[in-house]
């Protein structure tokens, strides 16, 4: 075995598959640990996280996202930071700015909080677009352009964006473009009856303010470990059937009624690239038809867009994709 700069131990290539199944279903084990009754974000996280992507989290506040976030990060170590959007945030607050060196006369670029392995866009619907747009290159090109400078952020790279509902008041719709940067969206809800007691009486036993607190999740991984598992996924095995599955998903959602306008080629690839993530945290080395049907929703309830009349009925991407995916027919293999 070869020692990674972090510590973790890359294995064998007979063990390959199953040791990175175990280390990612630590990470799993430990966010639940802080995270109660939210098993499918925090998979989604986790498998945005393996597949290389970005993660949308939307959900009504007091729900967790932020915390998600913060206990992801932790299960790692590496970079974190935390960007609070708000109406007033303006795009050099989060991407950096040149600055002038009083002593020396001189520019020198001050690096923003987007430079971190983890970044955390809270609320990010609060603010304006102009905003939003300081994350489109750096969650495309891994980089940022200031003072025509391009400076690399540092890898793995993930931006976990947390949004409230658009109709909630004081929110700014993101465009299709920077919503198609996001691998998956996931949707939290409220939680169980049961798992909503277990998460009150963790949170009050013994402690005075409301605080998100992080501290029984354990430090499990490296960023050299995370490279490490993105590179085990991008490996798992897709028979051409399974490429052609989504491929046909993606295009039905081109001509289903109710849609004005379908996903585009980048959703069949983020279909791809999710499902093999999906197989890896289920401890598996190939892909299956239901990793595609599983996770298609979250991959493509934000690339589409809803016809107008149905939209005025209240009818939802989240509920016509499910309906879409029962009349495209999985192959057998």
């Amino acid at each position: 075995m070869n020692e990674s700069e972090g510590g973790a131990s890359v294995p064998a290539q007979a063990s390959l598959f199953s040791r990175a199944a175990e280390a990612a279903g630590s990470m799993r084990q430990e966010i639940c640990r802080a995270v109660v009754g939210q098993d499918k974000a925090v998979d989604g996280i986790l498998t945005a996280l393996l597949a290389g992507g970005h993660v949308l989290l939307e959900g009504v506040p007091g729900l967790g996202k932020t915390l998600l976030g913060l206990a992801l990060a932790r299960t790692f170590g590496g970079a974190f930071s935390r960007i609070q959007f708000t109406p007033d945030l303006m795009p050099t607050d989060v991407t950096g700015h040149a600055v002038l060196d009083g002593r020396t006369g001189e520019f020198r670029i001050r690096r923003g909080p987007v430079f971190a392995n983890l970044v955390l866009a809270d609320e990010v619907n609060r603010a304006p677009a102009k905003t939003q747009a300081a994350l489109l290159e750096v969650m495309q090109e891994y980089q940022i352009s200031i003072e025509g400078q391009a400076f690399e952020v540092p890898r793995p790279f993930l931006v976990v964006a947390t949004q409230n509902p658009i109709e909630m008041e004081g929110t700014y719709p993101l465009p299709e473009a920077q919503l198609d940067r996001f691998l998956l969206k996931v949707r939290i809800d409220y939680p169980s009856e049961g798992d909503e007691v277990e998460l009150v009486k963790a949170v009050t036993a013994g402690r005075v303010a409301d605080s998100l607190d992080v501290s029984k999740v354990g430090v499990v991984g490296s960023p050299d470990l995370i490279a490490w598992l993105q590179a085990v996924a991008a490996e798992i095995l897709v028979d051409a059937r399974i490429v052609d599955y989504a491929v046909r998903i993606v295009r039905a959602t081109r001509a289903y009624p109710g849609l004005r306008n379908g996903a585009g080629p980048r959703g069949a690839i983020s279909l791809i690239r999710a499902a093999r993530a999906a197989a890896l945290l289920a401890g598996r080395e190939f892909v299956i038809p239901d990793d595609v049907k599983r996770i298609a929703p979250e991959v493509l309830v934000h690339r589409v867009i809803v016809s107008p009349e149905l939209e005025i009925e209240g009818q939802r991407a989240a509920r016509i994709i499910p309906a879409l995916l029962e009349k495209v027919e999985a192959p057998r293999l």
